[in-house]
């Protein structure tokens, strides 16, 4: 596990509903029990916030960090999809781009996931399709310095159209058998975590299932029932998603609180 990717998951999973923002002493805490060490924690600190989706602050337990607008959104967008709280529906047309790509093979595979984190999946290298419109797709590609196309296209063949449409765009075999195996993965990890497991166990295991679960977002843009294979893998995946994540957060909430106070119970006690 990454440490920046660790620090998204942290801040939009945890940190984000307690304002956004935590002393650096907690984030090295917090992102302990995955493995990950304190000089990785503030290399990844500094490069979110040379990339604008941190900034510092000074908080009453010391030096830290609080998530910017920019971050702020992105991350509301990656738990409604993460936890599925908003309804999918279709109106029938797609989302079409039609852009010049990106020179560099960098930047290409930048804006690659990007697009596909906002739902997008591509036709060809310079056109990419969605079943819905993403509000900062437009935001995304002005920053890259993308020229680009977007119009609204409906398939003249109708729903039939539209599915062949989308097995170019995604591959849905490949997307349901990696639902698969996340449940298969994921398991028979829960299953060690029990009611006699320390907050700190419970913690770190819904961590992992959470960081495994949202590299979805990279994955599957979510289409419309009407759209998706018969007995889609995913919805079986999401419900044992959803099932174990409320069963480990209580004890993971409580070893998150605990982290967070830890550093003002310090400040509090040399203020003594």
């Amino acid at each position: 596990m990454q440490a920046r990717s660790a620090l998204f998951d942290l801040y939009g999973d945890h940190l984000r509903p307690r304002g956004g923002r935590a002393p650096v002493a907690a984030l090295v805490k917090l992102l302990a029990p995955l493995g990950i060490a304190p000089p990785a924690v503030r290399t990844a600190v500094s490069r979110m916030v040379r990339q604008g989706w941190l900034e510092p602050l000074r908080l009453t337990s010391g030096p830290g960090y609080s998530i910017t607008p920019k971050a702020a959104r992105r991350l509301d967008e990656a738990a409604s999809r993460i936890y599925r709280t908003g309804r999918v529906t279709w109106d029938g047309r797609f989302d079409l781009l039609v852009l010049e790509a990106p020179g560099s093979r960098r930047d290409r595979q930048r804006l690659a996931a990007n697009l596909s984190f906002l739902g997008y999946g591509t036709l060809d290298e310079q056109t990419w399709v969605a079943t819905r419109p993403a509000d900062d797709v437009d935001l995304i590609l002005a920053e890259a310095g993308i020229r680009f196309e977007r119009f609204t296209a409906s398939h003249f063949s109708g729903t039939p159209g539209a599915m062949g449409v989308v097995r170019r765009a995604w591959n849905l075999t490949e997307i349901g058998r990696a639902y698969e195996q996340f449940v298969a993965d994921q398991r028979p990890l829960l299953s060690a975590v029990t009611v006699r497991s320390s907050d700190e166990e419970a913690y770190a295991t819904r961590f992992r299932l959470v960081h495994a679960w949202r590299t979805f977002l990279f994955r599957d843009p979510q289409l419309p029932p009407a759209l998706l294979p018969e007995r889609w893998p995913g919805t079986a995946a999401a419900s044992f998603f959803d099932r174990h994540a409320a069963r480990l957060r209580p004890a993971a909430d409580r070893y998150v609180e605990q982290c967070l106070d830890s550093g003002n119970r310090l400040v509090r006690q040399k203020g003594r």
